[in-house]
């Protein structure tokens, strides 16, 4: 449908933008923001969160959504670890599928309309995402911060 095509423009911009030259594998921004350590994951999560939120206005139904969650959930929770989540990252692309995911349940005519409690379910739940997502941040700094300080 029209009124998601900028949701495709978006999540192809997030992850399949830009090829690697001689290859067939894609990337885009949230793989190039996602090798920032710590910030980048969040805000990675921060975006996806959006388009998700989004994805819930456009009538997503909550089975979907729950899969949209899970898709981000791996993208952020395995994409945070150094050097192999940016290699998850490259590959696993957690934006497209979850245009997909909304692409197909349109295609199946599943369309609900906005509404109101998935949203609000969908800001909670990525609420508390975000928020273990800074926390878990903070500790690997603090660790990473004391474990360097020992070795002086």
């Amino acid at each position: 449908p029209a009124k998601i095509k900028w949701l495709d423009t978006v999540s192809t911009f997030l992850d399949n933008q830009f090829r690697i030259p001689g290859t067939e594998t894609r990337f885009g921004l949230d793989f190039i923001i996602g090798l920032v350590p710590g910030a980048g994951d969040i805000a990675s999560l921060g975006i996806s969160s959006v388009l998700v939120l989004t994805m819930a206005r456009y009538g997503a139904s909550g089975r979907v959504i729950l899969q949209m969650l899970w898709n981000i959930f791996l993208d952020t929770t395995l994409g945070a670890v150094p050097i192999l989540g940016d290699i998850f990252d490259l590959y696993y692309k957690s934006n497209r599928r979850n245009f997909e995911l909304l692409k197909a349940h349109y295609s199946e005519d599943a369309y609900q309309g906005n509404g109101l409690w998935i949203i609000l379910m969908v800001l909670i739940l990525l609420i508390v995402m975000f928020v273990g997502m800074i926390y878990l941040v903070a500790k690997v700094v603090a660790f990473s911060w004391a474990y360097f300080a020992s070795l002086l």
